[in-house]
């Protein structure tokens, strides 16, 4: 499979906010998006504004940095907010049933770089860099296959 890129300026957190919306509107169970960036970067805003998007019902949407995990029903399905920061083992993501999730729900996936051999191939890749001001952002995405692609074009032609 090659691989693909799209770069994305957002100026600030409504940008991203409607960002992630569109995105949201285009999941599928099986779709995993892999969140890097810097603590402070936007990755649980960028992924509580896509739950949100979704939820039939508003409700709190909590960094799950003490959790791990928190999932959610919504429009789409089943969605997976996970954060690996304070893990060291992949046995650890193993447990959590994450793996499974992958195929069956759509996951969010902030502290990617601890899945190691986990980590799906077909996963979106998104980094998450300051602008050139302190609101705006720079999204790096990365993917291969044409799954993303699609998804992509529809939400940041």
């Amino acid at each position: 499979m090659s691989a693909h890129h799209l770069s994305v300026s957002i100026s600030g957190a409504d940008e991203m906010t409607l960002l992630a919306a569109r995105l949201a509107s285009r999941l599928t169970a099986g779709d995993v998006i892999l969140l890097t960036g810097d603590v402070g970067a936007g990755k649980t805003h960028f992924a509580r504004s896509l739950i949100q998007s979704v939820l039939d019902m508003p409700e709190d949407v909590p960094s799950p940095t003490f959790t791990l995990v928190q999932t959610y029903d919504t429009d789409i399905g089943e969605i997976w907010h996970a954060d690996l920061y304070r893990l060291t083992s992949v046995f650890e993501i193993e447990e959590l049933g994450l793996t499974d999730a992958f195929e069956s729900a759509v996951c969010l996936v902030e502290w990617p770089d601890r899945l190691g051999p986990l980590t799906p191939d077909n996963a979106l890749h998104i980094s998450i860099e300051p602008g050139e001001d302190d609101n705006a952002r720079q999204l790096m995405m990365r993917w291969k296959g044409s799954k993303w692609a699609d998804k992509l074009g529809a939400i940041h032609p």
